[in-house]
């Protein structure tokens, strides 16, 4: 699947459905489990040992099936289901998704957010902002832009281990392989500019 089908699944995908969505965010465990080769950030600490949330699980599952057996992300997958986005991002290959956790939802006044889930069209956007269309590894997160599905640019910063998005979202966890896609975990959502 190309960047081009993606961006326009999505935007077909917004333009047929609208789910009016009130989410109230709780709070949910961090990560829990041991670092696993190639991942990395403090977070990572706490990724399951086992069973389909650790990394070696999540390696075996396309991007938004993975996420949706990781209770850290649990904000994030019930995001991709009501934009209808679960099928374009296990479908596509190669792709990196800068996934925020439950305590990044959580910093969105309530409000904004119910808002912003019962929008599709806004949803749709700001969750295409975080994929990128192609696999940005460790060695590339310092190169500097991204283009996202969305259409934007997400600008990398950092070194070594520690890496920030747009200046204000930290990786927390990177690095994490699913069957499809390059996962990095972030403390803040993104918003398109």
């Amino acid at each position: 699947m190309t960047i081009h089908s993606i961006r326009r699944t999505a935007v077909l995908t917004a333009a047929a459905f609208a789910f009016p969505v009130a989410l109230g965010v709780a709070a949910a465990p961090a990560f829990a489990g041991p670092q696993a080769s190639g991942a990395f950030g403090p977070a990572c600490a706490s990724v399951p040992k086992e069973g389909s949330g650790s990394l070696a699980g999540m390696a075996r599952d396309p991007v938004a099936t993975a996420a949706s057996n990781n209770p850290a992300l649990s904000t994030l997958v019930t995001a991709v289901k009501k934009a209808g986005l679960v099928d374009t991002l296990n479908n596509a290959k190669g792709i990196t998704v800068f996934a925020p956790t439950n305590e990044a939802f959580a910093k969105i006044p309530t409000a904004r957010l119910d808002k912003i889930l019962a929008d599709k069209a806004e949803l749709t956007k700001i969750l295409t902002y975080h994929v990128v269309g192609e696999n940005v590894s460790p060695q590339k997160l310092h190169k500097g832009s991204f283009k996202t599905l969305e259409g934007g640019t997400l600008t990398l910063a950092g070194s070594g281990k520690s890496f920030t998005v747009n200046g204000k979202a930290r990786i927390v966890c990177g690095d994490i392989r699913t069957a499809n896609a390059t996962v990095n975990v972030i403390d803040t959502v993104l918003t398109p500019m």
